[in-house]
């Protein structure tokens, strides 16, 4: 009996961290700030932002993208909206349809001066105490600028943790970036998670270093 109850409890706190945001979306919890950043070498991202509603956050953030061969660089910095378009509580999982879309400016050593970019995105996620899938597809528009990024990630936990434990994971991303570049880069990725942060440490095929970071607060 203790261990069903046990089990239970376990079961409600993961999916109090699921409903918080703090494992997988792009936005935290109402009232809260979350900052992210994703840096390798071709690809440097870091934002912040603040959910004003359970469903809606508004933030900031700057992009730097570089092509396989290092000839060609892109610098955004840009206003970013969040909108948690769609949630679905699943017995013991949660799956989530989330749009973002961004506008300000892009420079590159191709070209002189600063161009007005829009970059509508949308992410698609599910996720379990011991299984994430997520799809990713953003467009990065400008004048003469068509980069479109697609990635796509799968992953398990190691074990089943409490939500004050830190929970290890496996995460593989695969991902694209149209104009820059004319592989996948595909990333083994170690995850973990702890109450309202994530980090993620790995190498690409191309033995490339990655890192990122999620926090909320």
């Amino acid at each position: 009996m203790r261990s069903t109850t046990a089990r239970g409890c376990l079961a409600a706190a993961a999916l109090i961290a699921l409903v918080s945001g703090a494992r997988a979306g792009p936005m935290g919890f109402d009232g809260s700030q979350m900052a992210m950043g994703d840096f390798g070498p071709n690809w440097r991202e870091a934002w912040v932002n603040h959910a004003y509603t359970p469903r809606d956050a508004i933030g900031i953030g700057g992009l730097f993208m570089r092509s396989d061969d290092e000839r060609m660089t892109r610098d955004v910095a840009e206003l970013t909206y969040t909108r948690l378009m769609a949630r679905w509580n699943l017995p013991h999982a949660q799956a989530n349809a989330w749009l973002v879309v961004g506008a300000g400016g892009i420079r590159g050593n191709d070209y002189a001066g600063t161009r007005t970019l829009l970059a509508p995105g949308i992410q698609l996620d599910y996720e379990t105490t011991r299984v994430y899938v997520a799809a990713f597809g953003r467009l990065y528009r400008a004048e003469g600028i068509r980069h479109d990024y697609a990635a796509v990630r799968a992953g398990f936990s190691f074990y089943e943790a409490a939500y004050e434990e830190t929970q290890p994971w496996l995460i593989v991303e695969a991902r694209h970036m149209r104009g820059l570049s004319e592989r996948v880069e595909i990333t083994p990725m170690l995850r973990l998670i702890d109450k309202g942060y994530f980090v993620e440490a790995g190498l690409n095929t191309e033995k490339q270093a990655r890192f990122n970071f999620m926090y909320i607060f």
